[in-house]
């Protein structure tokens, strides 16, 4: 046994399944993870995944979990709480910085979305030096809508993306406040100078977007830099958005979705001044994860966008012309999986994250 790792699992089958790229196979990299949540590389290939009820492990490419690594903050893990999303730092090879997202219990008040950075020692073994860069403010009482993905931009800033919090009288349209918003902020936690509320007002000025219910989905697009959400909607409502600077995509004054109860929520479905999400689900699929597709692996896929489904147990692919999506391609339903991330790895295949009480990390590849 590899030292600080467990003994590898039984490989377990690969499962074949039928595409428009032609038939492919599933195989289980590595299971017996608790609700993983996010999931990224290395630059030697291995990865690190959160399990929401707070443990980060590094997996190996054979799909070996480490022991849980020490250092991480305090995490309340209820709910959708917990440990939630990862990213590594861009420049990691000199740095060793890793970054999680997370729901902080507060002294006073409830949760909130938190980032915390910390280096990676060289054992791999614990995280150091941990400090929080971000906390939400204000914190919520309900144990929904944490939001937290994290996409670093191509200036080495790092987006976050927070949630309502399930509750719509908090106001993904206040803007003193960081509930229902996209952030942009430095690797310490200051504040851009080109953020759109930087120079003072009522604004917070980590806000870079407001009006999102919940971004479980967040992808820098890879020829234009732009960010990408993919974010839940009530009953219906599910959204891509193209998030650009300052901009306010709606929540809750406009969806195409419904409340839980049936009845309308806010104005309707368009308002002059907010913005309209380039696709929506009506039913909702509970989309989760977002990565485009740039290897070339899968025939007819370069270009593609991925997300998984929650409510929907798939993989969903999205053909794009620009900002336009032109079809869409669903995947894997046979394995009846909540599919909570997807990630490219190095080698171009996709990896997903199945979310369950025996999560799994699965590997989709061409068959031939």
């Amino acid at each position: 046994m590899v030292a600080g790792f467990s003994a590898q699992a039984q490989p377990q089958p690969s499962v074949r399944i039928a595409s428009s790229a032609g038939p492919l196979l599933v195989d289980t990299v590595a299971s017996g993870l608790e609700n993983p949540w996010g999931l990224t590389f290395l630059p030697d290939g291995r990865m690190l995944v959160t399990e929401r009820a707070g443990r980060l492990r590094i997996v190996s490419g054979t799909g070996r979990l480490s022991q849980p690594l020490a250092g991480l903050p305090r995490i309340a893990a209820r709910g959708q709480g917990g440990l939630l999303d990862v990213a590594i730092d861009p420049a990691f090879a000199q740095n060793r910085l890793v970054y999680v997202s997370f729901a902080e219990p507060r002294d006073v008040g409830g949760t909130g979305t938190a980032v915390a950075r910390a280096r990676l020692n060289a054992a791999g073994t614990a995280l150091e030096s941990t400090t929080v860069i971000f906390s939400q403010q204000p914190a919520g009482n309900t144990g929904r809508h944490f939001g937290s993905r994290l996409v670093f931009g191509r200036d080495g800033t790092l987006f976050i993306t927070t949630g309502d919090r399930g509750n719509m009288e908090m106001s993904s349209q206040d803007p003193k406040g960081h509930i229902g918003k996209v952030l942009r902020i430095r690797t310490d936690g200051t504040v851009p100078p080109d953020n759109p509320f930087a120079n003072g007002g009522v604004a917070r000025p980590e806000i870079w977007s407001s009006g999102h219910r919940n971004a479980q989905g967040a992808a820098l697009h890879p020829e234009s830099g732009v960010l990408w959400t993919i974010e839940h909607g009530a009953r219906g409502g599910d959204e891509v958005n193209v998030v650009r600077k300052g901009l306010n995509y709606g929540w809750p004054v406009i969806t195409y979705g419904i409340d839980y109860s049936g009845r309308r929520i806010g104005e309707g479905q368009a308002k002059p001044g907010l913005e309209q999400p380039i696709h929506y689900w009506d039913p909702s699929i509970a989309p989760s994860g977002a990565a485009f597709y740039t290897g070339d692996r899968f025939n007819g896929w370069k270009g593609s966008l991925f997300t998984g489904a929650l409510a929907g147990q798939m993989l969903v692919r999205l053909t794009l012309a620009g900002e336009k999506v032109t079809g869409e391609e669903r995947l894997l339903q046979a394995l009846g999986e909540r599919i909570r991330d997807v990630r490219q790895g190095p080698d171009g295949f996709l990896y997903l994250l199945t979310d369950s009480d025996n999560g799994r990390i699965l590997r989709v590849r061409p068959a031939g």
